[in-house]
């Protein structure tokens, strides 16, 4: 079998049918999907039975809510799949998406493509910038993509096709119980890559919607930052021959983020949790650029200091926009 498509299933019947319509439809037939129904308590397990019964490439898995790297993480072990192909249940592919997947591979540990935002409130499509790489290390990839401008974040793990093999072999699974785990999967995976292509197909629609996890803020989604800035830490200061500038400036960019969350809200209250939570020696190793180094200083020394330090730095941001937008009216 040449595909397995993991689809985490939670509470999602408004668009479900979407999802599974997109992949039964699609123009190449070899392939299974995964469907791990993550303790839905809406009317998603009967879509799924309804579906399995009329395709038998639809096969389902049923566990008590585990979170979503969990649900994962089940998948790419029953997988049998030559190829993983991570789908999010409230997305869809389009029909040709397997096919030009298929005509593209040639032995790499993965392969990356481009796609589409949908915003569900206004029904508007935003697609994203493609690229094309013919081969390149993973290494390499992410030291050339990670930091480009994009609709989608570098790190988002839906817009790749995985080999099974590498990911088994290299143990790549998704930590479990945190928020935000691609941004600790991408980087050791795109590590651990020998051989990568980009091609600049759209193959994937990312739903944007009310209610969906990406679009809640609370202080698990704080702290969880601090986990994966730790441990990407702890797996890349111990590397060595590989240029570290970029995921180094990723990792302090973590850390910092986590205060920018208490600056706006709680901040006296979260600002004391949070630094007990973080590696203050990795935090220091990994501020490497200028602003780093005086932002971990003065978030270590006071939170008072660092809060000041940002609203300075957003007065003078703001002056330097009024001013450029002067001289372009002016010219």
């Amino acid at each position: 079998m040449k595909f397995s498509i993991i689809i985490p299933v939670y509470n999602v019947e408004k668009y479900l049918a979407e999802c599974l319509n997109s992949v039964i439809s699609q123009t190449f037939a070899d392939f299974e999907a995964i469907c791990v129904n993550d303790g839905s308590t809406d009317g998603s397990p009967y879509i799924l039975d309804s579906y399995a019964k009329k395709d038998n490439r639809i096969k389902i898995i049923s566990q008590k809510n585990s979170g979503l790297s969990v649900a994962r993480n089940v998948g790419i072990r029953a997988a049998k799949g030559d190829h993983i192909f991570l789908l999010d249940s409230d997305d869809w592919i389009l029909e040709n998406a397997l096919k030009i997947l298929f005509e593209n591979i040639d032995n790499q540990d993965f392969i990356w493509f481009s796609g589409k935002v949908f915003f569900d409130d206004t029904k508007m499509e935003i697609t994203d910038k493609p690229f094309s790489e013919p081969q390149m290390t993973g290494w390499d990839y992410y030291n050339k993509y990670a930091l480009r401008p994009r609709r989608f974040h570098f790190v988002t793990t839906v817009l790749r096709l995985y080999k099974r093999e590498f990911l088994l072999k290299n143990q790549l699974f998704f930590k479990e119980g945190i928020y935000h785990e691609d941004n600790l999967f991408t980087p050791v995976c795109c590590y651990y890559a020998k051989n990568v292509k980009v091609i600049p197909d759209i193959l994937y629609v990312y739903r944007i919607r009310e209610g969906s996890i990406m679009q809640i803020s609370n202080s698990k989604r704080i702290y969880d930052n601090i986990v994966i800035a730790n441990s990407l830490a702890d797996f890349f200061i111990s590397q060595e021959n590989i240029d570290k500038s970029v995921i180094y400036r990723e990792i302090a960019g973590l850390y910092f983020l986590s205060f920018m969350s208490h600056v706006k809200k709680q901040f006296k209250i979260n600002n004391l949790k949070a630094k007990s939570q973080i590696n203050w020696d990795y935090y220091k190793k990994v501020s490497i650029y200028p602003r780093h180094k005086r932002i971990y200083k003065l978030i270590k020394i006071s939170p008072i200091l660092f809060r000041i330090y940002i609203f300075i730095e957003k007065k003078i941001k703001e002056k330097y926009r009024i001013v450029k937008k002067s001289n372009i009216n002016c010219n």
